[in-house]
């Protein structure tokens, strides 16, 4: 909206809460000059935000700080150890006044403004020509976020958020598309082909490829699909991801497992990964259960096999969402093999496994110097057999030993672990439903463990840990497990 000014007999325009005031842009700065005067910190962070570009950054600091002098140490920034001077700003593109006198750094703003130099008064926004956005920098990519200078600890609140969303490889993924610029411009017309061609480029196989690290395959994958009809009819292979859904907890999920599933086409998620995990994917994504739990199997393993070939050769990208970590009682080396032999691109993410989330859950140590320095994972069926495994021999010896999926042989697992030596009195710490919300924790001994065998109140997924270091445990988070399995005798 405009008004009319009575004494210029102009228009101009109303102030409004909805508009910037300030107007978002990127300036170059290769090899030219960006001055930035002070002593401290805050001329250090600003050091630091131009060091992400190509300037030519030079600092004028009479007594640097140690936070300074370590910026110094750094490449690609010159030092002058000179109290301000106008002609200081001689050819300078922008400038930054961070000395911590509030009176100089105007000063030094009206210097720049009368060379026609854009300048910065640090923490005074009305003698700044620009304002500093907190910075994601994936160059050539970079998202600013800027609050014209209202509210800095929010931009960067803004900034870790983004910064979750954009892989590190998106930088070596536009570097390609750059390289490739021309020839695409010079083989596919304007419009949707072309289009279409940068969309499969930013979110297929390509991307994909990048993502695992695997620049070669990226460029080689690209030049197939350019080299592809127009159309896209080639035959494209999709990607799968065989993703770690951690223990339960959203907020345990990898960053690179959340943008994986913000780009699935489809996800594969097993019985054990919560509803909410799942529904962290691509709004429209397909989602299909094919969980296996004990007793019941919606899917046979070589099912979900095939189903994940047949989706990614249909070019999907295909999220396989694995409870815990996949390469842990996982069955990832089945899956990886169906992926190999059909020719299938695929990555594996880590993922938080359950024994990991369950020590934390009891702030109990896994090993502990001087007590514990082995940690074995297992499943209690591998104490079922005639012949104790080999590892039951570490127990004796001090190691700590992660039973996974053990409440159903808790007994068997109890008395083979004391037949192989191990003391009754050994402390054991047992989780349900490690780092979600409705965790229960217990602990006792080795005596007390078959207890939790017909326990009908612990109905989700149990991990039981047992070993000296667990005595080092915060017990005082856990309920004795006698007190809740044994009941209470009734007087005569």
């Amino acid at each position: 909206m405009s008004r009319h000014d009575e004494k210029t007999g102009k228009e101009s325009v109303r102030p409004s809460a909805d508009r910037l005031t300030a107007f978002p842009a990127f300036m170059r700065v290769e090899g030219r000059k960006v001055a930035i005067f002070g002593d401290g910190a805050e001329a250090a962070a600003k050091a630091r935000l131009v060091a992400n570009t190509s300037a030519a950054i030079i600092l004028f600091a009479p007594h640097p700080g140690s936070e300074l002098q370590a910026v110094l140490a750094g490449p690609g920034i010159a030092h002058v150890a000179r109290p301000f001077a106008p002609d200081q700003l001689d050819g300078a593109a922008l400038v930054f006044a961070a000395t911590g006198d509030a009176a100089q750094d105007r000063e030094i703003v009206a210097a720049a403004r009368a060379r026609n130099i854009p300048a910065n008064a640090v923490d005074q926004p009305d003698h700044c020509d620009f304002f500093t956005p907190a910075l994601v920098n994936r160059a050539p990519v970079a998202i600013a976020i800027g609050t014209e200078g209202a509210g800095p600890v929010l931009a960067q609140m803004i900034r870790a958020r983004i910064d979750q969303l954009f892989a590190p490889s998106l930088g070596p993924l536009a570097r390609l598309a750059a390289s490739l610029r021309h020839r695409v411009e010079g083989t596919l017309p304007r419009g949707t082909v072309r289009r279409q061609f940068w969309q499969r480029f930013f979110e297929g196989p390509v991307a994909a490829a990048m993502a695992a690290g695997d620049q070669q395959t990226a460029r080689r994958v690209a030049e197939r699909l350019l080299a592809a009809p127009a159309d896209g009819s080639a035959n494209a292979s999709g990607h799968v991801a065989l993703v770690g859904a951690g223990p339960g907890a959203e907020d345990l999920l990898t960053l690179r497992a959340q943008r994986l599933l913000m780009q699935a086409d489809v996800i594969l998620h097993d019985a054990l990964v919560p509803e909410a995990v799942v529904a962290m994917g691509r709004r429209d994504a397909e989602r299909i259960p094919v969980g296996k739990r004990k007793g019941c199997h919606s899917k046979k393993q070589h099912e979900i096999n095939e189903l994940t070939v047949d989706l990614a050769r249909q070019g999907k990208r295909v999220v396989r969402l694995k409870s815990g970590d996949p390469m842990i009682y996982g069955r990832a080396a089945e899956e990886i093999e169906a992926l190999r032999d059909a020719g299938i691109g695929y990555e594996i993410v880590p993922g938080i496994t359950s024994a990991f989330a369950a020590a934390a859950d009891m702030a109990l140590p896994l090993t502990l110097r001087g007590v514990a320095s082995s940690l074995v994972f297992t499943t209690g069926h591998d104490l079922t057999g005639d012949t104790l495994p080999d590892w039951a021999n570490l127990a004796v010896s001090g190691a700590t030993i992660a039973v996974y999926m053990g409440r159903s042989v808790a007994a068997s697992v109890a008395t083979r672990l004391n037949q192989a030596g191990l003391g009754a009195d050994t402390t054991v710490a047992v989780i349900e439903n490690a780092s979600r919300p409705g965790r229960r924790l217990y602990h006792g001994t080795l005596n007390d463990l078959p207890l939790i065998e017909h326990a009908a109140f612990l109905d989700g997924p149990v991990m039981v840990i047992i070993g000296d270091a667990v005595a080092a445990a915060d017990l005082s988070r856990s309920t004795p497990l006698r007190r809740l399995l044994v009941p209470a005798t009734t007087a005569a």
